[in-house]
């Protein structure tokens, strides 16, 4: 680096438990820690199973379950939960599970004020940041706000054994994502930059072992550990053109939210590597390969990842409407946002052609 260093960046404050049987054995003594005694534990239909033996470990701290948790958060699922809470008279919320799970958890802290918990099972890397959101009328809507940033977030790595390997490397590439934006965000700095790069690599070795072995808990706790810092990224940065491509392709067109991160990010790295070569230098290094979109592409392919939006079901009519709805709003990225540009990336995408090629 030369000339002058010139950046902000904010320590946030929070506990991280990373540890075999922590979900169990951890969280009371999170929630005792915040001094809570009366949580409302909420997760998935997927994750119940797993929230009812974090609920019996609180005891007496419980005061209700409420499995209601569902993708991309609509408003009247986050409503629900908030008349649970208040209801239950919680004094705080558990999250265990995926995304889903603790962007509900969110919802319920940013309505009430209520402090949070997250026990996740994926590695979607929501749990460190304080971004929220809502989907309401087919559009999702997000923003930052310090209520919702959980207090405590407990990673137990016997949690995500039962994550299939497929579910697995998609969540995994998704935290790569908060990684790689935050390389090129407006208000990155040398601290994100190294968080950056370590959890980029720890996720990237992750994934393979944990693909072919996916009882070893040694893989899935380093994945977590990855997706740690790559939270950590999004959570102290701006979010740029990829972010607000897969909220358009979720919110408005239901696509799956970790499996759009899996194929829209090599396109979108591909689309601002031009302008942010430094990032996209840095990503390769971290992956050990010449061109970083192009390694996320194929390495996506080895690990039995979609590649293309097609794939998950978006129509080619929906296109033009997804790049409008994505260039109408305002954010930051390395690169200007045009419909048109929007509109390339996104036909690539859709095909599931090499990225690099198609897009410079």
């Amino acid at each position: 680096m030369t000339g002058f260093l010139d950046f902000s960046y904010e320590s946030r404050p929070g506990r991280v438990v990373l540890r075999p049987g922590s979900a169990v054995s951890a969280t009371p003594g999170e929630a005792e820690h915040l001094g809570l005694r009366r949580l409302l534990v909420v997760c998935g239909a997927r994750g119940a199973d797993t929230a009812r033996a974090v609920a019996q470990a609180l005891g007496p701290a419980c005061a209700g379950l409420h499995d209601g948790a569902r993708m991309h958060v609509p408003v009247e699922v986050a409503d629900r939960a908030v008349e649970v809470a208040r209801a239950a008279g919680a004094d705080g919320c558990v999250a265990v599970g995926g995304g889903s799970s603790i962007g509900l958890g969110k919802a319920i802290a940013l309505r009430t004020g209520l402090p949070l918990i997250a026990v996740p099972s994926t590695y979607s890397g929501s749990e460190m940041t304080d971004v929220w959101g809502l989907t309401e009328h087919g559009a999702k809507r997000t923003g930052r706000d310090p209520k919702v940033l959980p207090r405590s977030v407990v990673y137990d790595p016997e949690l995500t054994l039962s994550l299939p390997v497929p579910l697995s490397v998609t969540s995994g590439v998704n935290a790569i994502a908060h990684a790689v934006e935050a390389l090129y965000a407006p208000d990155t700095s040398p601290l994100v930059a190294l968080m950056a790069e370590e959890g980029v690599r720890a996720m990237a070795r992750a994934l393979p072992e944990l693909a072919a072995e996916p009882a070893s808990l040694a893989a899935r706790g380093r994945a977590l550990y990855g997706a740690w810092l790559c939270g950590s990224c999004l959570g102290a940065t701006t979010m740029g053109l990829h972010h607000k491509l897969c909220h358009v392709l979720g919110g408005t067109f239901g696509l799956p939210h970790a499996e759009t991160h899996t194929v829209v990010l090599p396109y979108a790295l591909a689309h601002n590597a031009p302008a942010a070569p430094d990032a996209a230098a840095t990503v390769a290094r971290a992956l050990d390969a010449d061109d970083a979109p192009t390694a996320l592409w194929e390495r996506a392919g080895l690990l039995g990842a979609p590649r293309s939006l097609a794939e998950l079901g978006l129509a080619e009519a929906d296109l033009a409407t997804a790049a409008a709805q994505t260039a109408g709003q305002a954010y930051a990225n390395p690169r200007p946002v045009t419909t048109d540009g929007v509109l390339t990336l996104l036909r690539a995408a859709y095909e599931g052609v090499p990225p690099t090629a198609a897009l410079q």
